[in-house]
């Protein structure tokens, strides 16, 4: 540990560097559990296939939740962080990213905060203006610009502001019968694990569920993710554990199961461009083997869609909702053999014209490439280092100054 708590992988987070051996993929007969998945309750929620989609920044605002809940009607899609300062402070983006379509079954918000006076005072505004059905904590976000203020996946290090934020939040949401949940992952890194003592904590304050992403933070989300925690977690707790973390495919997810015996599992990068995939989770889950792997023709109509409902979200503004589309064509277009050409032309779009006109240059014939299915997807970002504040590890409390210094008024934590 540096002098000002930038923490190194350990031993344990070598497996970054390349492929990792003990990847459950290859280990678990995964069929052995379709046809045997359970709905889940939390609390007055039933989440009929249990499968979540995980809040993802720039990602998971209402159009796409709403392309993804049309292919699994009957999982739970959960919005994009919000700051919970951001929120109390009526920001314009925090408040855009609450909206919800009229068409999602479940409105299903995150929150994000430090101080637990703030992330209550969030979660007021969520109950008072019926803002949503169902409210999950975050902390497991990685991001240094999160984790350096003590926040997302660093807060269970500090047991009494984690308790403080989860027992405020369930009592605010507890008025209107709101259940919450919590994100977390392993720990900092293996040598300062907190998942077990977290999810224990998180279910005596009356968390409905824990999400376990199976990652600790140094680990970002380099090499696999190693599910046998997921399954540590679940044997403690009696309350619903989802697992997250290297969900590529829908046999990833009954292999998760079989192996974890976890309730359901959450889904990150590896719906990026396939909001499909909720459909092939779903089908397995259900014992079917039926996929959906689309023609290009069959995915540009996809694209159309979400350019047209980012249009909506953006209040009309054609622009800005093409920007918005521009790294979801990315992922869209992934193994298809478009051409560099094509994919530039896509990333100068400024109006949903120009998106149709070069969607009409694709050849509509063209099968899903079989290199890129149940692949993974998205950055495979390798943290060499995690940010804290300064003297962060020292105890597993927070004293009076370091409370001072994290809670202070910083106009950053309301902005986006």
């Amino acid at each position: 540990m540096t002098s000002d708590n930038e923490i190194t992988i350990d031993e344990r987070g070598d497996c970054l560097t390349g492929q990792d051996p003990r990847s459950p993929r290859h280990a678990i007969d995964a069929p052995t559990v379709a046809g045997a998945v359970k709905p889940v309750r939390l609390g007055p929620i039933e989440v009929p296939t249990p499968v979540v989609l995980s809040p993802m920044a720039g990602v998971t605002n209402w159009p796409f939740r709403v392309l993804c809940e049309e292919y699994g009607p009957d999982g739970l899609y959960v919005a994009e962080m919000i700051t919970a300062r951001a929120l109390v402070a009526r920001n314009p983006k925090a408040l855009r990213l609450c909206r919800f379509a009229p068409t999602e079954r479940v409105r299903s918000l995150q929150l994000y905060g430090v101080n637990p006076a703030i992330v209550e005072q969030a979660a007021r505004i969520v109950v008072d203006e019926h803002m949503a059905d169902h409210v999950d904590l975050n902390f497991g976000c990685p991001v240094p610009k999160v984790t350096r203020r003590g926040g997302g996946s660093a807060l269970p290090w500090k047991t009494d502001i984690f308790t403080d934020v989860i027992r405020r939040v369930v009592r605010v949401c507890g008025e209107a019968d709101i259940p919450v949940t919590a994100k977390i992952r392993v720990g900092i890194d293996h040598d300062h694990e907190t998942f077990l003592e977290a999810g224990r904590i998180a279910q005596e304050e009356g968390c409905k569920a824990v999400t376990l992403h199976a990652r600790t933070t140094a680990e970002y989300y380099g090499g696999h993710s190693d599910w046998s925690r997921i399954g540590e977690l679940k044997e403690r707790l009696e309350i619903p554990v989802f697992g997250n973390g290297d969900i590529w495919g829908a046999d990833d997810a009954l292999a998760m199961i079989a192996e974890t015996g976890c309730d359901g599992v959450a889904i990150g990068r590896g719906c990026q461009g396939r909001p499909w995939l909720f459909a092939d989770i779903r089908h397995a889950f259900e014992g079917s083997d039926e996929r959906f792997n689309p023609t290009l023709g069959e995915v540009c109509r996809v694209i159309s869609r979400h350019a047209r409902l980012l249009v909506e979200f953006y209040d009309g503004d054609e622009r800005m909702a093409v920007h918005d589309l521009r790294k979801h064509i990315a992922w869209y277009l992934k193994g298809f053999p478009v051409g560099g050409s094509t994919r530039k032309a896509f990333m100068e779009c400024e109006s949903l014209e120009d998106v149709d006109r070069e969607i009409g240059r694709l050849d509509p014939d063209v099968e899903f490439p079989p290199r890129v299915i149940d692949k993974p997807r998205g950055r495979v970002r390798f943290a060499k280092k995690v940010h804290l504040p300064y003297g962060w590890l020292d105890s597993r409390t927070t004293s009076h100054e370091e409370r001072e210094t994290l809670f202070g008024d910083d106009p950053m934590d309301a902005s986006y």
